[in-house]
C-alpha cells in the first residue's frame, strides 16, 4: 500500500502506489508470478480499485492451499471447498452492506474518498472526488443505470497548474491547437462542426503535362485549383469548425489549404487521433466524413461556442466545445486534469480513473461495506464457525481459506506501523463479541467501528 518509484529501462520513473501499475512494469518471468499480474489487471478492468488487496488474498489463499496439500488433500478437494467458502463469504459480505441509494450525492462522494485516500493525491480528494462523481452522474441516469461506460467520460491531462484546478467541463476539451498559420479563427459562435477522415494536401489526381518546362507550374495551379474547390464545397455545408483526423501517410493539411480555409473563415483543429474519432463523434454528435462526396450538412454537429484557451505560454492551449446540441442518450463528459508535474499529473489521471470505477462499482452494486479490513475479518470469523458446522475434510479446507483472509488486517497493520499481531487479536475478539463493523483505524491506532 505503499508508494513505490519504478524506473523502467529507458529511464523513465513513474511513482504509483496502484497494484496493477505496479505489476505492469515489472518484468516478471516466473509463470505464477504472470498470472498474479494478470489478476490485477483483470481487477483493474472490473472494479478499477483494490488491485493490491487482490493479489494480497491471491497469495495467502495459495499459501493455504500449499498447506493443505503437504497434509494430503486432493487438489479437487481443496478447490471445490474453496469455491463453496468464497459462495459463503459473498452471502455474508451481502448480510452487513449497507444499501446505496444513487441519488444520495453525499454517500457517493465518500466512497470515492476512501478510493482517494491512499494516493499521492489524498490532499486534494474534497476537489477531486466530487468531479468523479458528478462526471458519472451526468453520463447516466441515476433510477435506471446498472452500469457506467466510462468510455464517456475523457480525462484530459495538461501539464501547468496545480492538481485543485482540475474541473469538469460540461461539453469536449482537445488539447490539440487550432491551425493558425494563415491567421485563422480561433472563436467561433454558433458553430456548425465537421469531421473529417481525409487530406485537405495534395490529392491523388491525374494532370496530363506535355510540355515539361511548364511542369512545376501547371501542378501548382492544378492543385490550387483543386484544393479551393474542396474548401468551397466544405464551406458550402456551412460548416465553419473543422476537425481533421491525423495522417500517417502525410500531412493532413497544407498550407494552402489553410490558407483557403482562413478566407472561407473555418476553424482548422488538425492532428485528431484515430482512438479519439469514436468518442467525439458521440459527444458532439457529428458524423465522422471519409470522403468529399460523403460530407454533407446533415453530418454537422452544433455547438454554442467553440474557443481556444491559452494556458500560458509554455504551456499552449486547449479547445473547449460547449452548448452542444446532441440528441444522443445520455452525455458525455470530459474532466481537465492539472498538475505541476508529469509524475503528479500521470498519478492525478491514475487515482481519478480509480474513483471513476469505484462510483461505477456502485451503479453496478448499490450497496457499501465497512473498511479498514472489518469485511475480511468477519467474513474469516463466520466462515470458521460455518466450518465446524460442515465438517470432513472440506471443513479443514474452509478453515484454511477463513485464516488467508486474516492476512489483509495483518499486513494493513504492518503497513501502519502498528503491532501487527496486537492488533489482528483484539480485531479478532471484537468481532466474536459481534461488533462486524470494527476495523482498523490507522489514524488513532486501534480498533474502531468503521461506520462512525
Amino acid at each position: 500500500g505503499m508508494d513505490k518509484m519504478i524506473m523502467d529501462p529507458k529511464g523513465q520513473v513513474i511513482i504509483s502506489n496502484d497494484g496493477a501499475t505496479i505489476l505492469a512494469k515489472m518484468k516478471l518471468t516466473h509463470p505464477t508470478a504472470k498470472m498474479m499480474a494478470e489478476l490485477s489487471k483483470s481487477q483493474d478492468i472490473e472494479a478499477g480499485d483494490g488491485t493490491t488487496s487482490v493479489v494480497v488474498i491471491a497469495g495467502a489463499l495459495l499459501q493455504a492451499s500449499e498447506r493443505l496439500l503437504a497434509k494430503g488433500i486432493h487438489p479437487q478437494t481443496i478447490t471445490e471447498a474453496f469455491l463453496t467458502a468464497a459462495d459463503k463469504a459473498e452471502q455474508i459480505l451481502q448480510e452487513i452492506s449497507i444499501p446505496v441509494d444513487l441519488t444520495n450525492r453525499e454517500q457517493l462522494i465518500q466512497a470515492a474518498v476512501t478510493s482517494l485516500s491512499s494516493k499521492v493525491v489524498s490532499q486534494e480528494s474534497d476537489t477531486l472526488a466530487p468531479i468523479a462523481v458528478d462526471a458519472v452522474l451526468k453520463v447516466i441516469d441515476p433510477k435506471t443505470a446498472t452500469n457506467v461506460d466510462l468510455n464517456d467520460i475523457r480525462l484530459v491531462p495538461k501539464l501547468g497548474a496545480t492538481t485543485d484546478e482540475t474541473e469538469l467541463i460540461e461539453g469536449l476539451a482537445l488539447t490539440q491547437r487550432i491551425a493558425r498559420n494563415a491567421g485563422g479563427p480561433t472563436r467561433i459562435e454558433k458553430a456548425k462542426i465537421g469531421l473529417i477522415q481525409f487530406c485537405l494536401s495534395d490529392m491523388e489526381s491525374n494532370i496530363q503535362v506535355r510540355d515539361y518546362t511548364q511542369m512545376m507550374d501547371r501542378l501548382l495551379r492544378e492543385e490550387r485549383t483543386l484544393l479551393a474547390k474542396m474548401v468551397k464545397q466544405i464551406a458550402k455545408t456551412g460548416c465553419n469548425v473543422l476537425l481533421v483526423q491525423k495522417s500517417i501517410l502525410r500531412d493532413s493539411v497544407t498550407d494552402l489549404s489553410l490558407d483557403f480555409c482562413a478566407k472561407a473563415k473555418i476553424m482548422v483543429v488538425r492532428d485528431i487521433e484515430r482512438d479519439d474519432v469514436e468518442f467525439i463523434s458521440k459527444i458532439l454528435g457529428v458524423e465522422a466524413a471519409s470522403s468529399l462526396d460523403t460530407f454533407t450538412e446533415d453530418k454537422l454537429a452544433k455547438a454554442d461556442l467553440v474557443c481556444e484557451q491559452n494556458l500560458g505560454t509554455e504551456l499552449g492551449s486547449i479547445i473547449r466545445f460547449t452548448g452542444l446540441h446532441t440528441t444522443t442518450e445520455g452525455g458525455c463528459v470530459s474532466v481537465l486534469v492539472r498538475a505541476t508535474n508529469a509524475l503528479l499529473l500521470a498519478e492525478t489521471e491514475r487515482s481519478i480513473h480509480d474513483a471513476l470505477c469505484v462510483v461505477r462499482s456502485l451503479v453496478k452494486k448499490k450497496a457499501l461495506i465497512a473498511g479498514g479490513s472489518a469485511p475480511e475479518m468477519e467474513v474469516s470469523q463466520k466462515l470458521a464457525a460455518w466450518a465446524r458446522t460442515v465438517g470432513g475434510v472440506t471443513a479443514v479446507c474452509i478453515e484454511h481459506y477463513a485464516e488467508a483472509l486474516e492476512l489483509i488486517p495483518y499486513t494493513l497493520a504492518e503497513n501502519a506501523g502498528m503491532n501487527a499481531v496486537e492488533i489482528v487479536t483484539e480485531l479478532r475478539a471484537a468481532h466474536a463479541r459481534g461488533e462486524k463493523y470494527a476495523g482498523i483505524n490507522v489514524k488513532k491506532r486501534c480498533v474502531s467501528n468503521m461506520l462512525e
